[in-house]
């Protein structure tokens, strides 16, 4: 059967694009509101991000069963009913009066977010894409997922500094609004011709992955790119504040790791290409690690920010084309979103105490001094073991690149 034709697969692509953007870009802003909305509604910080723990717990366990009934009935119909979720979740949030509605809002992020995020934009992204071009192609697809933190984060607080922090509400609503229809034109995916293969159960997938030392090890180190992201996502603005910086620090902040995550994800789609795939992602993890440590050991300045931003943009998401692409070499695209979703509960296990973990400990100590310190640590062992025990990429995707894809 043949490819699919650039003609049929461009307007997927673009919109797959506009989907994720949107779906990351505001999770990755969650942190800016932390601030007004812990004053205005009397809550702690660890309350603030037990909810965001809980997006991200919600989050993990439902991308795998939500990617198994995607492979299953078709990507279309999971993305749609992701998007309104998303748009009931900003109304929701914008209505928060304490701590409970907003743990509502974000389980219901969570749900929204497996439904339209890395995952399941990934695997239409993929099955759009000839397998020859497929790595570049998931590299600039990643790249978009940044380009809604580069313009988000910098509207939000601009908001957020003149009006209440319900208009940031509402402008989330208005935006996850707009992921509807890139949800319908993303899900035309379904109808390309793909290759013929024996369609394994989604058990039956998982229990073949699970027995793959390299999916494993892929999974286990995931752990890591969770805890690292969302702890500067979350706890980041509440850093600078606590430092005296200017609010708007923070989202110059988290813009520049969106601006700079674009040229990331290119690198990283252009390297995985070329390259072994776990060996750079093993050096993904050491350098976000060392980004980490030298930033916390320094005092924060406007200069020091906007460095480690630049810095910590190149090394953000480029693991989104390289894990996607080694899962596709691997496995094919058959069960993709079913198989993605399993390493993606690893990663919400990492984020969970990225952003729940830093929050009791900045209540317990007043300072984020320990947590940054266990991120850089748990970065560096991940890093070696990906890099020792991951690999190689190519020689398990022979098989499965002639087979499956």
């Amino acid at each position: 059967m043949t490819a699919p034709s650039r003609g049929n697969a461009l307007p997927i692509l673009i919109a797959a694009s506009v989907m994720m953007s949107l779906a990351m870009g505001m999770r990755q802003c969650l942190g800016l509101f932390l601030p007004p909305m812990t004053q205005a509604l009397a809550l702690s910080a660890s309350d603030f991000t037990f909810a965001i723990a809980m997006q991200n717990i919600v989050w993990g366990l439902a991308q795998a069963p939500l990617g198994a009934v995607a492979d299953r009935w078709g990507l279309r119909p999971v993305m749609v009913l992701g998007a309104i979720a998303y748009v009931a979740a900003m109304a929701v949030m914008t209505a928060a009066t304490d701590v409970w509605t907003f743990v509502l809002a974000q389980t219901l992020i969570g749900i929204g977010i497996a439904c339209t995020g890395s995952s399941l934009a990934m695997t239409a992204t993929a099955r759009a894409a000839s397998p020859e071009r497929r790595s570049v192609v998931l590299g600039i697809v990643g790249a978009f997922s940044s380009v809604g933190t580069l313009a988000i984060a910098p509207a939000l607080q601009a908001l957020l500094g003149v009006w209440d922090w319900r208009w940031g509400g509402v402008l989330f609503v208005i935006l996850a609004v707009a992921m509807v229809p890139a949800a319908v034109i993303t899900g035309r995916v379904d109808r390309l011709p793909q290759p013929f293969v024996q369609r394994a159960s989604a058990v039956g997938a998982i229990g073949e992955a699970l027995r793959n030392r390299r999916f494993v090890v892929l999974c286990c180190t995931h752990f890591v790119c969770g805890l690292q992201l969302i702890f500067v996502n979350t706890h980041l603005p509440n850093y600078l504040a606590l430092c005296g910086q200017d609010p708007m620090l923070s989202a110059t902040a988290l813009s520049i790791i969106g601006g700079i995550n674009i040229a990331g994800c290119l690198l990283a789609g252009y390297l995985g290409q070329r390259y072994l795939k776990n060996v750079l992602l093993g050096l993904t993890y050491l350098g976000r690690s060392a980004v980490l440590m030298i930033y916390f050991m320094l005092p924060p300045t406007p200069a020091t920010t906007i460095l480690f931003a630049a810095a910590m943009g190149m090394l953000w998401l480029g693991v989104i084309p390289l894990v996607s692409g080694y899962v596709a070499d691997l496995f094919g695209t058959r069960n993709m979103a079913t198989l993605l979703g399993v390493s993606f509960v690893i990663h919400q296990m990492g984020s969970v105490i990225g952003a729940w973990g830093g929050g009791m400990m900045f209540d317990m100590f007043g300072n984020y001094e320990l947590a940054w310190r266990i991120g850089v640590s748990i970065g560096i062992v991940a890093g070696f073991v990906q890099i020792l025990f991951g690999g190689p990429s190519r020689t398990s995707g022979v098989r499965s690149a002639t087979a499956a894809t």
